[in-house]
């Protein structure tokens, strides 16, 4: 249990986590934070990427998730360890706009609705908090991320505590039951003024999802430049983020009609996306078919903000952790690739291993969460090392560390296509060990600052480096529905397509699940993008040795390439 930095438990997964994750996370100095073009960037004009991880603080109980299981700081030091460098934190309208319900204490919330135990909990891990009002113990939470370097972005996630979200729920749009406009107002600008000056409180996200049978632009325009204006008046240091309709998923109307502010160099749009929020398309259609659709309506709806000029914040995205979603597997190979190619700032579903009461279950497993039920060990550290390379930014102001250039990612793994020397095979390894490419129009892939390029050579064998580069089997395009599957030819004009071996050794196969009929096939191993980079990686630093090329070369002519 992390009951303490000092326990044998908590020692042992902090540890482990270092070993695990690179930290990244920027210093308190270079806030407040600005927008550059679809840049967020610090005080300096460096490129700040979000890299966050959603902390549940709207429930019933109106207290951030997990305190009854671990002390809050031992919490704010594991998001930072696990690699994150924000926190989504969410809150509930009423909790800052209704009195009765702000001012009742952490303990009284937890009596009113029967959880004695997690009292318990909250009294050995957290007696500092248990005692305080819930307003209190939010701002408490808050300065202990910001103690702990955690930037931090207040989510207005809902009006009345609790689960969110329906399109029946009265939370869902301005004018439902529990979504008084005016009420919205005033609770967006006491918050911006609490938090004012408050050190790594980063961003407002003014609403959570908005949906349901009152959902319009009309009223969107209307509602949300008023409370980019009120968050702007209370606080001009924090973002301003800005959700779409149908659950967050549509920004289209964004097409025919900017918004209209007085202030510039603070908006931010978000969207949600998930396996299910395509409803059977993942399970219904082939896995090339679904991703083809949904990477088109993502587009269509939502990441063309990128080319208008704004910051794009994916606030939730995520997957079941426990690997046996077929659907959710699907979906994340898919969307890993499009957000290491668009690079956009980030929020993932979620910190909580469990919750006090979800739904009228106590104590229940949140199979989304990074943490496991207990909030003690990492649910799935495998996922946590294949998200690493979305960390960090491929590229943007302060990062032009070398001139662009290409980087082959690969989502089902998140590793990168990189050569350790010009006489071993292609292997996937860290982004920041990448082979850097040029992609030329005539479809070849050229390692930068070489004459060599990428070939197939043999079906089931590994693709290799060579100097002829004017065949077919030198040409790489990009097919299937997904346009993630890598086709070249070889000498006898068989179609092949990149794919990984079991030693992670970059080969060519038979392209696999092309048709449109096959619902079960898993293109995932074949799934690469090819994406825009201006980091120096390892490879980039190196300088070419002449023995390796020489031997490269007498290799190449006098026998196979291995």
């Amino acid at each position: 249990m992390w009951k303490s930095p000092s326990s044998s438990s908590f020692s042992s997964i902090h540890l482990f986590l270092f070993v695990l994750i690179i930290n990244q996370h920027v210093t308190v100095s270079s806030q407040p934070l600005y927008t550059k073009s679809r840049w967020i960037v610090n005080s300096t004009g460096q490129r700040v990427k979000l890299a966050c991880v959603n902390w549940v603080s709207h429930m019933e109980v109106m207290v951030a998730e997990g305190l009854n299981q671990q002390p809050v700081d031992a919490i704010s030091r594991a998001i930072i360890n696990m690699g994150f460098n924000c926190v989504r934190l969410t809150w509930p309208l009423f909790l800052f706009t209704n009195d009765s319900l702000g001012s009742i204490t952490v303990r009284q919330s937890f009596k009113n609705l029967g959880l004695f135990a997690s009292i318990v909990g909250l009294q050995a891990n957290n007696p500092s908090i248990v005692d305080l009002s819930v307003l209190d113990a939010y701002q408490a939470v808050v300065a202990s991320l910001a103690k702990n370097n955690v930037m931090i972005i207040l989510d207005n996630h809902i009006s009345k505590p609790g689960w969110c979200c329906s399109r029946f729920d009265g939370n869902g749009f301005f004018g439902d039951k529990y979504f008084d406009p005016d009420l919205w107002l005033q609770g967006l600008t006491k918050v911006a003024t609490i938090f004012k000056g408050t050190n790594n409180v980063v961003g407002m996200s003014l609403r959570n999802e908005l949906r349901g049978p009152l959902q319009n632009a009309h009223d969107w325009y209307r509602y949300m430049q008023k409370g980019a204006e009120a968050v702007h008046a209370a606080n001009p240091n924090v973002l301003i983020i800005l959700s779409g309709l149908s659950f967050d998923k549509d920004l289209s109307f964004l097409h025919q009609r900017p918004v209209n502010l007085t202030f510039s160099g603070k908006l931010v749009y978000e969207i949600h996306r998930y396996g299910f929020t395509d409803g059977d398309t993942w399970s219904g259609d082939s896995a090339n078919q679904a991703c083809g659709v949904v990477l088109n309506d993502m587009v269509s709806k939502g990441t063309f903000v990128l080319q208008q000029g704004y910051p794009l914040f994916v606030s939730e995205f995520g997957v079941d952790q426990r690997g046996t979603n077929v659907n959710d597997n699907r979906y994340f190979n898919c969307f890993l690739g499009l957000a290491a190619q668009l690079d956009f700032d980030w929020a993932l579903w979620t910190l909580v291993g469990s919750y006090y009461l979800r739904d009228g279950v106590v104590g229940l497993n949140e199979y989304y969460g990074v943490l496991d039920c207990n909030w003690r060990d990492i649910r799935n550290s495998s996922f946590l090392e294949r998200i690493s390379a979305i960390r960090s930014p491929f590229q943007g102001p302060g990062y032009t560390e070398t001139r662009l250039h290409k980087v082959i990612f690969h989502p089902k793994t998140g590793l990168c296509v990189r050569r350790t020397s010009f006489l071993q095979p292609l292997e996937l390894g860290s982004c920041s060990e990448a082979a850097a490419w040029r992609y030329a129009p005539q479809k070849t892939l050229t390692v930068i600052g070489t004459y060599f390029c990428l070939q197939a050579d043999k079906l089931g064998e590994p693709a290799k480096l060579g100097i002829t580069c004017s065949d077919d089997s030198s040409k790489w395009e990009t097919i299937s529905d997904s346009k993630m599957h890598l086709s070249s030819k070889l000498q006898d004009a068989t179609s092949v397509c990149l794919d990984v071996d079991s030693n992670n050794v970059i080969v060519t196969q038979t392209c696999k699940c092309l048709s449109t009929n096959d619902t079960t096939c898993d293109p995932g191993s074949q799934w690469f993008k090819i994406i825009d980079s201006t980091r120096v990686t390892k490879t980039t630093k190196s300088f070419l040795q002449i023995k390796p090329i020489i031997r490269f070369l007498a290799r190449s002519f006098f026998g196979s390439y291995i």
